[in-house]
């Protein structure tokens, strides 16, 4: 294709793609130097064409030019070449790319263009700053997957397969075609894609589900003790359509309450090795999407049986503990069980017994309340962490337009759901490991590290800088109850979410291994994931060993748990990233046909590059970019946190009142940038934001 053509559909930087060869050429350094050494890491790039190598052992990324990529893209695992970390030099590790040891199974997702029988994916991403060729020999060669054909103008996702030396883009092949470009189905399909997450059960699949006999035999549920005429009830959202754990409640005789924690049986009817046990693993978890949910298995487990449903018989595990009114567990009981829910919650109904105190089962639900309100409190007493950010909800209309966003907090009814679920998660963990007659047998926990040192350091400087105070120790419980104290009394100010960004940050992600160290964050000794196998293949795997367990079978292979447990912890990564992109586009598209308007707001975050601004009422947040600031000469000072004007000296902290402008709503790339209104006054009366204790 001629260069003035190709410049026509290329959006991107004419640099990048002129000295594109440069980049590839072959490492020239020389690898002997006592002055450097060899690491492995995966690559992020920016759209600018350098990029950044991460790897666990060191705290700060390596930093690549982009002439020394070699034909590294993003997501790529690289061997790198850096100055030894002994060596005096910049605090920024610079490297360069020996070679790639493997390219990225994430394909990227772009729009085709065809020009006679040649075809390029159109590439919009932050992460990819060249376009893809698509070889063909005729156009014929395009795929049509899921029904839908190749063709100009669709959007597709597509896997770089390779890199020749002499071609100015990479190459690579249609693995999915997502349809039209704008269409919410496309859109949505295209953030699972993006992730390497399916959206659809393969034919043989969904057959394999559809042929498991939903009748219980009377010999099964002989074999099973029968809760059918014990109390139980579930507590879902709203808009739930699989309930997968329900609670069952009874008075004893001796004064103490029977409480069951009851969770679908999801392993009687999957079979190790079956194919749809396969899927299951293959995907290790349900996504949440904004509109949509992508279970792990096909809808008649997930939605038929293994959903416990009211007035049906359903087979469960359970976990079923004697307790008094204290909360303390006196007995416990683990083993498989047969249920028939009475009724069917939300958390909206189940809140207003609990604030009302009328409502069905009302008496069931206040003791329940009250016995979660006391776990609730031992729980932070004994060193959890308080973190309780407001979940960001988008409403959308059955087309999936969005129609409203605001913030939704958890309240009493959440509470009791996830306390009970908690008590059966560490009970279950605690018996595998100390009570189940094994020493050490392999198994399958919930583990959080403690906080990093460092990172706890850095957040203790900063929380300086609002008058705070951090415990100046590294015990991990001290830390634990400095950060409770901080989180406290920050509630409510311009700082608080800062502040609780940068604590989280600190905090290791929680992960599946075999190997357990506790739950940090929980306070929790031991922790497992027993109460959702409809929807996390490590519950399924749990369910399994805790069978074999209690049937005395020999403690089973360590090395294959913990590669399952590795993956999933992936998977599990990748599927919240997918969530969180859901939610950005759709704010993005709600913010769309307000470009142009102006809104009063809050600083949230202040950068070297930007002043971060969350505008009110929504509290969707939107960058200013400090280089598109034409007033003045803005400086960003880390040491102080807070942003100066060199000119006029007007000062920027978080917290304060400003105006912004919507400047762009990018869809694609799933930004939101906001235009400083200068001459706002946050003082007039005029311009008063709401009070939020008085609103409250």
């Amino acid at each position: 294709m001629k260069t003035k053509k190709k410049k026509d559909i290329n959006k991107h930087s004419s640099k990048l793609k002129t000295n594109a060869r440069e980049a590839q050429e072959p490492f020239k350094g020389d690898r002997r130097s006592k002055s450097r050494e060899e690491v492995e890491g995966v690559l992020s790039l920016a759209r600018d064409g350098f990029g950044f190598v991460t790897r666990p052992d060191i705290e700060d990324d390596i930093f690549i030019p982009f002439r020394k990529l070699r034909g590294a893209l993003n997501g790529d695992k690289v061997k790198v070449s850096i100055p030894k970390r002994s060596t005096k030099g910049p605090h920024r590790i610079e490297g360069e790319v020996i070679y790639i040891i493997e390219r990225s199974k994430k394909p990227h997702i772009g729009i085709l263009h065809i020009v006679g029988n040649q075809v390029w994916a159109i590439v919009e991403s932050k992460n990819m700053p060249y376009d893809i060729r698509i070889p063909v020999e005729s156009l014929e060669d395009l795929p049509t997957i899921g029904g839908i054909k190749a063709e100009k103008g669709m959007k597709v996702a597509v896997l770089v397969t390779g890199w020749p030396r002499k071609s100015t883009e990479p190459i690579g092949k249609i693995v999915d075609v997502l349809g039209k470009p704008g269409e919410n189905t496309t859109e949505m399909h295209a953030i699972l894609a993006e992730y390497n997450l399916p959206y659809r059960f393969e034919p043989e699949v969904e057959a394999a589900a559809n042929k498991i006999s939903e009748k219980i035999e009377q010999s099964e549920i002989n074999r099973r003790r029968d809760f059918r005429d014990v109390t139980t009830f579930t507590i879902d959202p709203a808009d739930a359509k699989d309930f997968d754990d329900a609670l069952s409640f009874k008075k004893l005789d001796n004064g103490h309450v029977e409480v069951g924690i009851h969770i679908a049986d999801v392993t009687f009817y999957v079979t190790p090795g079956s194919v749809v046990d396969k899927e299951g693993f293959n995907r290790a978890t349900s996504v949440y999407l904004v509109d949509r949910t992508i279970p792990m298995l096909p809808e008649n487990l997930s939605n038929k049986l293994c959903s416990l449903r009211p007035k049906e018989d359903k087979l469960c595990y359970s976990a079923v503990f004697e307790m008094d009114n204290n909360a303390n567990v006196l007995k416990s009981w683990f083993g498989r069980t047969v249920i028939n829910s009475d009724y069917r919650f939300d958390y909206e109904t189940a809140q207003e017994i609990i604030e009302t105190q009328k409502g069905p089962l009302c008496n069931e639900i206040l003791f329940l309340h009250e016995l979660a309100t006391i776990l609730r409190r031992k729980r932070f007493e004994h060193g959890a962490i308080n973190f309780e950010r407001p979940e960001m909800k988008v409403e959308i209309d059955p087309d999936g337009k969005p129609i409203d966003v605001h913030q939704k907090e958890s309240k009493e009814s959440n509470w009791l759901i996830e306390e009970f679920m908690l008590l059966a998660n560490r009970n279950v963990a605690e018996f595998v490991a100390r009570k189940c007659g094994m020493k050490n047998p392999t198994f399958v926990y919930r583990i959080h590290e403690n906080p990093n040192p460092d990172k706890i350091a850095g957040l203790r400087s900063f929380a300086k800088n609002f008058g705070y105070t951090l415990g100046e120790t590294d015990d991990p419980k001290s830390i634990s109850k400095s950060l409770n104290e901080l989180m406290s009394q920050s509630k409510g100010k311009p700082e608080e979410n800062a502040l609780e960004i940068l604590a989280l940050r600190s905090m290791a992600r929680a992960r599946y291994s075999t190997d357990n160290v506790g739950h940090y964050g929980l306070a929790f000794e031991y922790y497992t994931h027993f109460t959702s196998p409809i929807r996390r293949y490590p519950d399924m795997m749990v369910h399994r060993l805790l069978t074999l367990y209690m049937d005395k079978a020999p403690s089973q292979d360590k090395q294959y748990y913990e590669e399952c447990c590795m993956y999933s912890s992936e998977r599990e990564q990748l599927a919240t990233e997918a969530e969180r992109a859901s939610i950005k586009y759709k704010v993005v598209e709600f913010m769309q046909d307000k470009v142009g308007m102006e809104f009063e707001g809050y600083i949230s975050g202040l950068t070297e590059w930007g002043i971060y601004v969350e505008i009110e009422p929504t509290k969707i947040e939107g960058m200013v970019f400090i280089k598109e600031v034409k007033e003045d000469y803005l400086v960003f000072d880390e040491e102080t946190y807070r942003t100066t004007a060199k000119a006029s000296g007007r000062i920027f902290n978080l917290g304060d009142k400003v105006k912004v402008k919507v400047l762009r709503a990018n869809l694609e790339q799933k930004l939101l940038d906001y235009q400083l209104i200068w001459d706002y006054d946050p003082n007039s009366p005029n311009n008063a934001l709401p009070d939020p204790d008085k609103e409250a």
